[in-house]
């Protein structure tokens, strides 16, 4: 059975290429031209994954991603926004999205996180193919995008799931900033070293016992950060 995506965008060249491509890999799409419309729809039947724009006149993303969870709605969101500001990001995460990408994407990209969202969030995926390695008190399976502490899963962002990969591949070596940004972001989003800052500070509130001293990411005053004794 394919998964059924709604693609919600007020913008109707780009509502309709992303349908086009999601189609062409095998899924199946309904559109919304606004969030009124993406509401009335998620009413009257049931879909697998949402894909929807930040920026829209009168009910914004966030307002339509903050009306599904406050409804008992857990269907998974991807929040599209051209808003680089980081507390844009966490505002959607903390509104209940899944994941976000940020305009302009590549098509390659947007196709990952779907997949990574959907696996995540059906559970669809071969025990056998775990692997999960320790990170302070989290265990993480990079490969299935998997994240969990004592047993309980934890949400995390397709880039956190990247950040803490690129940290745990350069285990006591001291990665810049600039580094993260280069690598992660690859500075098409014109991000801040501010921005891996705030990426850094959430991911030691899930791995550290105590994020107010950190024992797993440290911080190398002018330098960066390192990752020992995950």
């Amino acid at each position: 059975m394919m998964n059924k995506i709604l693609v919600v965008d007020d913008e109707p060249a780009m509502r309709e290429g992303l349908a086009d491509n999601l189609l062409f890999e095998g899924y199946e799409v309904d559109q919304a031209e606004d969030g009124k419309v993406a509401l009335q729809k998620v009413q009257e039947q049931s879909y697998d994954l949402i894909v929807l724009d930040v920026m829209m006149p009168e009910l914004s993303g966030f307002d339509v991603c903050k009306k599904l969870r406050m409804d008992g709605n857990k269907v998974p969101v991807i929040l599209l926004t051209a808003k680089g500001e980081e507390i844009d990001r966490v505002l959607g995460l903390e509104l209940g999205a899944d994941d976000y990408i940020t305009k302009p994407f590549s098509l390659r990209e947007l196709l990952a996180r779907v997949k990574a969202v959907l696996r995540r969030t059906q559970g669809a995926v071969n025990t056998s193919t775990q692997q999960f390695e320790k990170i302070g008190l989290m265990e993480v399976d990079f490969k299935n995008f998997i994240a969990r502490v004592d047993q309980q899963e934890v949400k995390l962002s397709h880039r956190e799931f990247e950040v803490l990969k690129f940290l745990k591949d350069h285990q006591q070596e001291i990665v810049s900033r600039d580094e993260l940004l280069k690598n992660i972001w690859k500075y098409d989003e014109f991000p801040t070293t501010r921005t891996v800052d705030n990426f850094i500070l959430r991911l030691r509130q899930k791995v550290e016992t105590n994020p107010n001293d950190p024992k797993i990411i440290l911080t190398v005053h002018g330098m960066g950060y390192k990752m020992i004794g995950a």
